[in-house]
């Protein structure tokens, strides 16, 4: 990528796209009467870059800042839709709950039990995936960023990216497996203890997520990006049409707009 080029980060929404940079968001959708609206403001600050050089610490508190966007976005678009935002997706995600509490008190919490619970943790996220167009706009947002980076056109980018949330998936679930039998074993009990092993899994996660992009040169950086990958290939992203294209170019269009503004 052109060190002119800024660096983007994005999230598929049910009905559009949302697109963050350095001090701004943007977001596109395409509402009920077919019509692309959208929106933009500055992003909340929550002292991620005062943490940049703090490892662990560094990588959620720029998360958390990303998810911080969501609630602002809701105001300025209320008719956009989220991706966790209906019926299934939520009795998904209670039942999942429902099961992984029942596994952990089936015996002891072994690696094998853990790995199971963190897998059966995705799978809200993949029923969400399955419905609707959320696989189709996160293609959106892969191609329409990658065809910026590349200097290229969206409908010829890949709908696979490298820097995707998908390569933390496999990283936080091991990390996440580790404290949680760890946590365990040192005799820590109750929802603080799990608190603790998901948050630390996952400042390992963007660890392993951030050295990898610094050496993506190497095979282990490949190897460590593959499953995200894979899974981006096979269920996380859909070809989207020309209209889904074009409600993706509108958020980028506006992003590069007000971060222009902001130099």
């Amino acid at each position: 990528m052109s060190e002119e080029k800024l660096r983007l980060g994005g999230m598929a929404l049910r009905n559009g796209l949302l697109v963050h940079g350095p001090t701004h968001w943007a977001a596109a959708i395409r509402d009920r009467d077919g019509r692309i609206q959208v929106a933009s403001a500055r992003k909340p600050k929550l002292g991620a870059r005062a943490l940049d050089g703090v490892p662990g610490l560094r990588g959620v508190s720029k998360l958390a800042e990303a998810f911080a966007i969501i609630p602002a976005v809701k105001r300025r678009l209320p008719e956009a839709g989220l991706p966790m935002e209906d019926a299934k997706a939520l009795g998904g995600m209670a039942a999942a709950a429902t099961l992984s509490q029942a596994i952990r008190r089936g015996g002891e919490r072994t690696f094998g039990r853990e790995a199971a619970v963190s897998l059966l943790g995705l799978a809200p996220a993949l029923l969400v995936l399955r419905g609707g167009d959320i696989a189709a706009y996160h293609g959106v947002e892969h191609k329409a960023i990658g065809a910026y980076e590349q200097g290229a056109e969206a409908a010829d980018a890949t709908k696979e990216h490298d820097r995707c949330g998908s390569n933390l998936v496999a990283p936080l679930i091991a990390a996440t497996t580790i404290g949680n039998v760890a946590a365990r074993r040192a005799g820590m009990r109750g929802s603080a203890a799990d608190a603790a092993a998901a948050l630390g899994g996952m400042a390992v996660a963007v660890e392993i997520f951030a050295w990898s992009e610094r050496h993506s040169g190497t095979k282990l950086a490949r190897a460590l990006k593959r499953p995200g990958y894979e899974i981006q290939r096979l269920v996380g992203t859909r070809e989207p049409t020309a209209e889904q294209l074009e409600v993706g170019r509108a958020a980028l269009d506006e992003i590069l707009r007000v971060e222009a503004s902001a130099q």
